[in-house]
């Protein structure tokens, strides 16, 4: 599975001020529901029920939030990069500022533990966090995202 796959360019935003994981999660359901034509609320409830059974704070810097929505055909990503750091409950305990969102299929199964998995060990590459740290635009951290995942594929 390539992030290809996953992502769109208008599906990523480079510079994002929020103050809480609250807020970061409505910023990526705002943007899921403009690519995906879905209710934002209904994708912010289902990123905040997944975060109540734990945080998807990854350590590093980086979050994996996701969820699971009826009316998805497929898989789908959105990345963010905050501003500024946010406390995000992370394994770490240190903030997060990198955040790259799963929505899937509500019968992905599988599908949907190969793409966290995917995405995980993506982000997990120091130099590409700090790569994506540095990046002034979407359209250059979409094309980082995507050339590091096809070079990298699952």
């Amino acid at each position: 599975m390539f992030l290809t796959s996953l992502l769109d360019r208008r599906a990523i935003n480079a510079s994002v001020s929020v103050n809480s994981k609250r807020q970061a999660l409505q910023v990526v359901a705002d943007i899921a529901a403009r690519q995906l034509g879905l209710d934002a609320s209904d994708i912010h409830q289902a990123l905040t029920e997944r975060e109540r059974l734990g945080s998807t704070g990854v350590g590093m810097g980086v979050a994996v939030p996701h969820a699971a929505l009826p009316g998805l055909d497929r898989m789908y990503g959105v990345f963010i990069r905050l501003e500024e750091p946010i406390d995000y409950e992370a394994i770490d305990d240190m903030p997060v500022d990198l955040i790259f969102a799963l929505l899937a299929p509500e019968n992905a199964g599988t599908e949907h533990l190969r793409a966290l998995a995917k995405v995980s060990r993506v982000l997990r590459q120091k130099d590409l966090r700090e790569q994506l740290r540095a990046i002034e635009n979407s359209d250059a951290i979409y094309a980082l995202l995507t050339g590091i995942a096809d070079s990298n594929a699952a």
